[in-house]
């Protein structure tokens, strides 16, 4: 009989290995993501988080997709987020200046590590951007409520070394979180060291979510019943959404056997529905964040009117209306198609397959292919686009269509996004075990196809 490839995993030295060495990294990651920033004041961010407020809502919202690094004020607060950020821009920069285009076309590989080397530059001062950006978001929520206390106490530039001790404390745990996803990318699953840790903050809050439904003493049963059905409905959704391709025909050139050329050979290619992934939304997030970071530093000006007005943007951008969660929905449809087609210009599907010989059944090679693959990608990237859109704001549609409970975007194990990714990682990650096995000659899959 032969054995199951789940069982196999524990049985050959080598996947062992990766495996313990991932969980024990994973470990490593939340036992630091309870290590408060130097100086930090938990009473106020509670008191900031059950306001009610706006910026209460915008706090929220990071804290359930850090895995409540930001309720907790951790020195990894930001996650690997701003790395993120800073990879997505290089990316999208990239097709814009000819010099890094041609550096990329004329030596991929190389130009990879260039990408990373400056990604990895570019992630340091998005940190701190963000590290002031929050600090100031919770003092000056903190002063608008009347709370007695700041968050970080007298955290400006006339203190400058206690300030810069938080902001350098902040950065740097950001950096090691992105060490320990390179160490689990290397010496655990290969290329899923990020993902995977960004996977563990998300999970960590389900215990919680699954704990705020039941204390609902009047609505617990159906709160659970409906999280049950929602979320497996949505997983399923996404699973679905995920594996959907269109299969565009192509003729490979034959063999030459001898004096002879062996007949044609008809093969496939396979363009995504959704080739995007959760890129767009974790982008969408990061801009959408952006203005009510920037605005927090100036609520408390002296000046009545622009104060007014940071305070303003802050709120509009703070989660809890319904202009955020339509903006962010549009935000996410745009970003899909305009990633997607930065992705398949860089493939360049047309030069290669000229390359090789290959052809489309009725469409010239070179240019005329790429541009028709363009406009077949284009067209199945619409109802992923707006598939991701729906994901994106599926909390603020439960809130809406569900009469019961204060947070009916709750319902879901985790934030609706969160779910995305959280599938996504999972998918990739057996995938890459299965390529694992598949290198020790084991023919079984961990996973039904």
């Amino acid at each position: 009989m032969k054995r199951s490839a789940w069982r196999y995993l524990w049985t050959a030295k080598d996947i062992r290995r990766k495996l313990l060495i991932t969980l024990l990294i994973l470990a490593i990651f939340r036992l630091a993501a309870h290590v408060p920033v130097p100086g930090a004041n938990r009473d106020i961010i509670q008191a900031i988080l059950n306001s009610g407020d706006a910026t209460g809502q915008l706090i929220n919202l990071l804290d359930l997709l850090s895995g409540g690094t930001v309720s907790k004020f951790s020195l990894l607060a930001m996650g690997v987020y701003p790395y993120i950020t800073a990879q997505i821009i290089l990316q999208l920069l990239t097709p814009i200046i000819p010099a890094w285009q041609k550096r990329m076309q004329d030596d991929p590989r190389e130009g990879q590590k260039w990408q990373e080397k400056w990604t990895y530059y570019l992630a340091v001062p998005m940190s701190a951007l963000q590290a002031v950006g929050q600090v100031n978001i919770f003092n000056s929520t903190a002063t608008r409520l009347g709370l007695e206390g700041q968050v970080i106490e007298n955290f400006s530039f006339a203190n400058f070394l206690p300030s810069f001790t938080v902001v350098l404390a902040m950065t740097a745990g950001t950096m090691f979180a992105i060490w320990l996803g390179e160490l689990i990318s290397e010496f655990g699953l290969r290329n899923q060291g990020l993902s995977l840790i960004i996977f563990a903050g998300i999970v960590s809050r389900i215990p919680q979510s699954i704990a705020a439904i039941y204390n609902d003493e009047a609505n617990r049963w159906i709160g659970l019943v409906f999280m049950l059905l929602i979320t497996v409905a949505t997983i399923f959704a996404i699973v679905f959404v995920q594996q959907g391709r269109r299969n565009v025909p192509v003729m490979y050139p034959g063999r030459r056997v001898g004096a002879r050329m062996s007949m044609p050979v008809k093969g496939t290619l396979p363009l995504m529905v959704n080739m995007a992934g959760m890129i767009p939304i974790i982008f969408a997030q990061s801009l959408l964040t952006f203005p009510s970071i920037i605005a927090s530093f100036f609520t408390q000006v002296n000046n009545e009117g622009v104060a007014k007005f940071a305070q303003g943007v802050v709120n509009l951008f703070g989660g809890s209306g319904s202009a955020y969660w339509i903006m962010y929905f549009f935000m996410v449809v745009l970003f899909a198609f305009f990633y997607t087609d930065v992705l398949f210009a860089q493939q360049n599907y047309g030069e290669n397959l000229k390359k090789v010989g290959a052809q489309i059944p009725g469409v010239s090679r070179g240019a005329p292919t790429q541009r028709y693959l363009t406009r077949v990608l284009r067209r199945i990237t619409l109802p992923g686009a707006v598939f991701l859109g729906i994901v994106a704001i599926l909390p603020w549609l439960l809130s809406t269509l569900i009469p019961f409970g204060q947070n009916a975007g709750g319902l879901l194990l985790t934030s609706s996004s969160g779910l995305l990714i959280v599938v996504g990682v999972v998918r990739d990650t057996f995938f890459s075990i299965d390529a694992d096995l598949k290198l020790h000659g084991y023919d079984d899959s961990l996973l039904v196809r």
